[in-house]
């Protein structure tokens, strides 16, 4: 029974990983490597829900819960800065100066297998935390989602990496600054809509998730079909 929760939880993150390393027509990535980053994703997972924590406790001496203040503080400044944080940060640890490194769609397969080894990780804690109902609304919403903030931080990691080889070291910061803001901003706002309750909210989480999976599965097929080699 447990195997099959955890099987139940992790499959939407493989579906979509597979999806993501399909598009990469040109030079894949090694296996060593995306397991590697898989693994930093369950690893950002566990430094995010400490942080988290911490932070929640923070907020908690200074704004009442279940506030419309202290929803947006938490889905912004508490869980998008963190999460995404750890995420980008293990990424770019491991990848940066990574020989592998050297067509532009790779910053998008790094970011997205990233991504979803903590979105598998983040399924587990929530089955054995909620149960196995929560299985499907997680595999067709929080997982795609965690997939898509990771595009829009690849799709600028990438040109960060395109920059850097053009010897631009400034422009460089700034996308992966950008990265990681855009990444942030959407998945404060994804969080906060969701948590909001009245049906306006409900109503405005669907147009958003909906325009942000058409967007972002546009996105991959642009970023897949102009890739090119980083030349130094």
């Amino acid at each position: 029974m447990i195997t099959l929760l955890i099987f139940g939880a992790v499959l939407p993150s493989f579906i979509l990983m597979y999806i993501i390393w399909k598009e990469d027509k040109i030079e894949k990535e090694s296996p060593a490597l995306l397991m590697k980053l898989f693994f930093l994703g369950v690893a950002a997972a566990f430094a995010a829900m400490l942080a988290e924590q911490l932070f929640t406790w923070i907020t908690l001496h200074f704004l009442e819960e279940s506030t419309p203040a202290y929803i947006v503080v938490d889905s912004f400044l508490v869980v998008a800065v963190w999460e995404e944080f750890f995420k980008y940060f293990f990424c770019y640890k491991a990848t940066w100066n990574n020989p592998e490194f050297n067509f532009r769609f790779d910053a998008v397969v790094y970011t997205v297998f990233t991504s979803l080894g903590f979105a598998a990780m983040e399924n587990i804690l929530y089955v054995f935390s909620f149960g196995p109902g929560v299985l499907p609304m997680r595999a067709v919403l929080a997982i795609p989602a965690h997939m898509g903030f990771a595009v829009f931080m690849g799709t600028c990691y990438g040109t960060a990496k395109v920059y850097a080889a053009y010897g631009a070291p400034g422009k460089a910061r700034f996308h992966i600054i950008l990265g990681y803001v855009i990444a942030v901003l959407l998945h404060g706002f994804y969080d906060a809509a969701a948590t909001f309750e009245s049906g306006l909210w409900v109503l405005i989480f669907f147009v958003f998730v909906i325009a942000m999976d058409i967007f972002v599965i546009r996105q991959v097929k642009i970023d897949s079909r102009n890739d090119r080699l980083i030349h130094y």
